[in-house]
């Protein structure tokens, strides 16, 4: 993006909580980008020009043969770089320290540090009790710090806990201060962005003009279609596009016949009544259900509803005068979790239908304003573009709709099954007052039967699943704890209300090791 702030550069070597480095820093006002180990090359650097480095976690072993290292000429960059665990580790065994494996050094879970030398501006803020808790999970240990370095902090099974060469602003610890498991731990980024010299002046005001140039930018005079589902994402893209190029811009809402109860109507009444832009309404029900009758495979799933949607938008695209370009409501998690650390499809979680299902041949360019953003920054933007507060805080809903909440074949009689059930639970999460306190909450229809008794006789009926999660940005996400009542009462009231269901469960899975959806 036309970017006038400093940028702090997280290389990533494949932590599942290296996304968490990200929303910390993003709370300081700190601009900042996740890239895989492998993509940081020395042109790569050269453009990027971060003013500080992180290198985050993993679950390699710096000590085998092929294990993933940055380049060399991070560390001659002449800015302040941290490294945490593995990052701490892989610093060391490049700079001249050395790694061991075993020994009973190994560390998973909660340790407490405590300061082993003079006070060191990284820990400003620590060790007002003498110890502070963190979090460990290595296997491997620093057995030997590089040249420059001394020890500031050590725990039981980690001598060199926290080592800083400060001559050259170079840190290295071997807990993760990212997580909540290390309370203190937002300060130590603080006081490392601090110390780099960051001004914190990445607001989502800043973010708004900057996006706007960019837009106009790239697009030029050119048309521009939307893909509107009304939710959160899609909608603040739309209008941050038509502020930026006016009626350049078509919104296409696609019914795709994956939508929840009365969707369709509630979002044409909202943008023709509230947003004054071109819009089509596109009813493709029938290609989108037809396509993916008898397909069961998630994956191919979403590579359909991905294909499907393209194809509508091209269709609209040539409608309209012959538009260029596609907009997306496309989120850094989204993009986070459709790429592999490794660049490889095999750790890659799932594909987004707005990320890794897009047919390579397209014929539109894509706008995608809120790529970098995670979905509570979408939200402050959406307030900053003046979007009603009961709209942004709608529950996220995912592109390829009630697809993935139907694990299993799609058929309409399922479809019309969910719809009703979750209908009802969302309407018992409202009159409990509970919806502004959940991120996410939906019913997913399983593919199994079960036997039940209604009255005096038997039933064979499909079981539900009831899904709710708190979260902050969606990377991470815990079980909402309903009541035993409310639950109770939700069940009696889809099972009465809902022919086809006769049994109801609670998802309490965490995200990880789930996925908020279930495919």
């Amino acid at each position: 993006m036309i970017n006038i702030h400093d940028r702090l550069l997280i290389i990533d070597f494949g932590s599942q909580v290296t996304q968490l480095i990200a929303r910390r820093l993003r709370e300081l006002n700190v601009y900042c980008e996740i890239h895989p180990y492998q993509n940081v090359t020395d042109a790569f650097l050269a453009e990027f020009a971060p003013k500080a480095v992180i290198l985050s976690g993993g679950p390699a072993s710096v000590i085998d043969e092929g294990s993933p290292r940055p380049p060399s000429t991070v560390f001659d960059l002449n800015v302040p770089i941290l490294g945490i665990c593995y990052g701490q580790q892989v610093m060391m065994e490049v700079l001249g320290g050395k790694v061991e494996s075993g020994h009973g050094t190994a560390e998973f879970g909660r340790a407490f540090v405590t300061p082993a030398a003079e006070k060191l501006i990284l820990l400003d803020g620590w060790f007002k009790d003498e110890k502070e808790q963190v979090w460990m999970s290595h296997g491997d240990h620093v057995s030997k710090i590089a040249p420059g370095f001394e020890v500031y902090g050590t725990s039981p099974n980690a001598p060199f806990a926290i080592t800083a060469d400060t001559s050259r602003n170079f840190f290295a610890v071997q807990f993760h201060p990212e997580v909540h498991h290390t309370p203190n731990g937002a300060k130590l980024y603080e006081n490392f962005v601090k110390m780099a010299g960051f001004k914190g002046d990445w607001t989502m005001g800043a973010y708004r003009e900057e996006a706007i140039a960019k837009i106009r930018e790239q697009v030029g005079d050119a048309k521009v279609i939307c893909g509107l589902s009304g939710g959160v994402d899609s909608s603040v893209a739309a209008v941050l596009i038509h502020e930026a190029i006016g009626d350049q811009l078509t919104c296409v809402f696609v019914n795709n016949g994956l939508l929840r109860q009365g969707e369709a109507e509630e979002v044409i009444t909202m943008f023709r009544d509230n947003y004054n832009m071109p819009f089509i309404y596109a009813d493709e029900r029938e290609l989108f259900l037809g396509e993916l009758d008898g397909q069961s495979d998630p994956e191919t799933k979403r590579k359909i509803i991905g294909k499907l949607f393209i194809d509508v938008f091209q269709k609209h695209a040539a409608e309209v005068g012959g538009a260029k370009f596609l907009a997306q409501g496309t989120l850094y998690p989204d993009v986070i979790e459709s790429v592999s650390f490794s660049g490889g499809p095999s750790a890659t979680i799932k594909s987004h239908h707005n990320v890794g299902g897009l047919p390579e041949k397209m014929g539109l360019k894509l706008v995608e304003p809120l790529r970098e953003l995670f979905k509570d920054e979408v939200r402050e933007l959406g307030r900053e573009l003046g979007l009603p507060t009961g709209f942004i805080g709608r529950h996220p809903f995912p592109g390829p709709g009630l697809a993935i909440r139907c694990p299993g074949e799609i058929t309409r009689p399922k479809l019309e099954i969910l719809r009703e059930a979750d209908a009802i639970y969302i309407d018992q999460i409202r009159k409990h007052g509970l919806y502004d306190e959940i991120w996410q909450a939906f019913v997913a229809i399983l593919p199994v039967k079960t036997v039940g008794v209604m009255g005096d006789g038997r039933t064979y009926d499909f079981a539900c699943a009831l899904r709710a999660v708190t979260s902050v940005d969606g990377m991470t996400a815990d079980y909402y704890p309903f009541s035993h009542e409310f639950l109770g009462e939700t069940a009696t009231r889809i099972i009465n209300e809902v022919p086809g269901i006769n049994r109801v469960t609670y998802d309490i899975t965490s995200k990880p090791p789930g996925t908020i959806e279930w495919e």
